[in-house]
């Protein structure tokens, strides 16, 4: 390490309404697939941190559930994450979307908070005539951030401008994580996450919503992982609907979970999953604790 030069780290929260793309921008800042990611709202449920270091820095990213107003007793546990991390973030990354029109409530509370943040235009790929910077000055005549950037989230442009940026603002402190460590969660939690995704994309209305995913079972040796998970519904109807005709959903599910997960580990994988009836399971408080959140 270069002795000359301070050591910067911290902690930067990548905050924004569901489906702006914070996902996405944290994959791409990260360079590893953490934050699952489809086209439904309310994908991320937990605040995942993503970390990267190099010589003399270390950026600890947390990607938040989208901030919405909340109906169960788990859209309340995904608030009080959304909290804490902008509560302790050095650096605030608020996302937004050519689409998106702000409310008042967000607004008020990202002008109450202390730490810098960037706001930051998302999906300018999709753009169409001046509606990049129709939206932007729409968006800095509510509130004034230390800094802007329009970006794609999707196809990386204008992410590496995003990065200096970020370094630029971040306080010298020496590193919080080892170096060596990419994320903050266990391996569990990305094979319950990478099955959960593919329930999201495999399914339509409630059931993606519905559904928690637990693993009961990680074993590992030097060829092979065995993975045992449980799928859990909130009821009967719900079951029939995941396991398909002669469970050819589940199937197709689990086929698909298999081959990210290979992808993931880098190994063989070997995937059972169960589905079960947890009534009514996002508005139990006792049992939301039970699934970790």
């Amino acid at each position: 390490m270069n002795s000359n030069k301070e050591h910067k780290a911290g902690f930067v929260s990548i905050i924004g309404k569901p489906n702006v793309g914070k996902s996405t921008l944290m994959n791409q800042l990260v360079g590893e697939r953490l934050s699952i990611i489809t086209s439904k709202a309310q994908t991320t449920r937990h605040r995942i941190m993503g970390i990267i270091s190099g010589d003399d820095f270390q950026v600890v990213y947390s990607d938040t559930p989208g901030i919405l107003k909340p109906e169960y007793e788990l859209h309340q546990q995904m608030m009080k994450f959304v909290s804490a991390s902008i509560e302790d973030a050095d650096l605030l990354l608020f996302v937004a979307d050519l689409y998106e029109k702000h409310d008042e409530a967000l607004l008020q509370r990202l002008k109450s908070t202390k730490q810098p943040i960037i706001f930051i235009l998302n999906k300018i790929d999709l753009a169409k005539g001046s509606q990049v910077e129709d939206k932007l000055k729409y968006w800095l005549e509510a509130f004034k951030p230390a800094a802007t950037l329009k970006i794609s989230a999707l196809t990386g442009e204008n992410v590496p401008e995003l990065f200096s940026l970020i370094l630029e603002s971040l306080p010298v402190h020496p590193a919080y994580f080892p170096k060596y460590e990419l994320t903050d969660k266990p391996e569990k939690f990305f094979v319950e996450e990478i099955i959960r995704e593919k329930i999201f994309i495999n399914y339509k209305q409630e059931i993606p919503y519905s559904s928690q995913v637990v693993v009961e079972s990680f074993k590992e040796d030097d060829k092979i992982i065995r993975i045992r998970a449980e799928i859990f519904v909130e009821r009967r109807s719900q079951k029939g609907i995941l396991i398909g005709k002669n469970g050819s959903m589940l199937k197709k599910v689990g086929i698909a979970a298999r081959e990210d997960l290979e992808k993931f580990f880098q190994k063989q994988i070997h995937l059972e999953t169960f589905v079960k009836i947890a009534d009514d399971w996002r508005k139990k408080e006792r049992q939301i604790k039970n699934f970790g959140y």
